[in-house]
């Protein structure tokens, strides 16, 4: 799927795009699939607004902005499990992670047309941090992504700083660290963003007539392990490449209460 020329990029900038990952079938599966999740969570009471909080957008604007947002999705339909240990996703894990790859996470994220809502500059490490490094997310696009309808924006090379402090839960501040600054990631369907998790990167809200679908999952090195036990979720661990040369750690500790 990619070149040494594009390892070496995700190296030095902390992000790489790679193009036409999954197929327009894939593509349809999965966005069948987001739709039966929100269909279910309605049904079941379970749904809720996932837009973020904070003072990075006029309160009366931030009320009126609405954001899909489930965890676990890999759970919810074997279409996302298929595509967490696609072929062409593994190809590519291998050469910036290394051989051996575990899944840490998966989530979805729906930006409704008109109103969908804005991502303020981050870092993800400040919600998993590890020890080495390695984690990252893979954001398969399942629309079309451009700046209209708030397309991903990252800083280049920001991984190379290391952590920074955050506010709030957790995001960069606004006034330092404006969304408009982050260079823009145009992707079709079937795109995969794969970006380390000390880049820092963001998203405008959606003031398109376009939803804006994605899907993310957080990969990790499998002898990474995490400093804190902090953002547990089921399926952590799950080797999608590779081996685990851990033996006695091969899962979290998990107490069921």
């Amino acid at each position: 799927m990619i070149t040494q020329k594009d390892v070496e990029f995700y190296k030095e900038n902390g992000y790489l795009l790679v193009k036409g990952v999954f197929n327009q079938q894939e593509v349809e599966e999965m966005r069948k699939a987001v739709e039966g999740i929100i269909a279910r969570a309605a049904q079941s009471k379970a749904d809720y607004n996932s837009a973020w909080q904070g003072d990075f957008i006029p309160a009366e604007e931030l009320k009126k902005l609405v954001l899909k947002g489930f965890h676990d999705v890999h759970y919810h339909d074997a279409s996302f499990m298929r595509a967490v240990i696609h072929p062409q996703m593994t190809a590519v894990l291998k050469q910036i992670i290394g051989p051996n790859v575990q899944l840490h996470h998966t989530k979805m994220l729906v930006k409704p047309p008109e109103n969908g809502a804005a991502f303020p500059m981050h870092q993800d490490y400040p919600y998993f941090p590890h020890e080495k490094h390695t984690m990252l997310a893979a954001s398969v696009h399942l629309d079309h992504a451009d700046e209209e309808n708030g397309c991903l924006r990252v800083i280049p090379g920001s991984h190379r700083v290391g952590s920074l402090p955050h506010v709030g839960s957790y995001y960069l501040n606004h006034k330092e660290n404006p969304i408009k600054e982050g260079t823009p990631c145009v992707a079709e369907a079937g795109d995969v963003l794969f970006f380390n998790y000390l880049t820092i990167h963001g998203s405008e809200t959606n003031r398109s007539s376009r939803t804006r679908r994605n899907v993310l999952f957080q990969y990790r090195e499998a002898s990474d392990f995490p400093v804190e036990n902090t953002h547990f979720d089921w399926g952590m661990g799950l080797m999608v490449s590779g081996e685990n040369p851990n033996f006695t750690k091969v899962k979290p500790e998990f107490k069921i209460i």
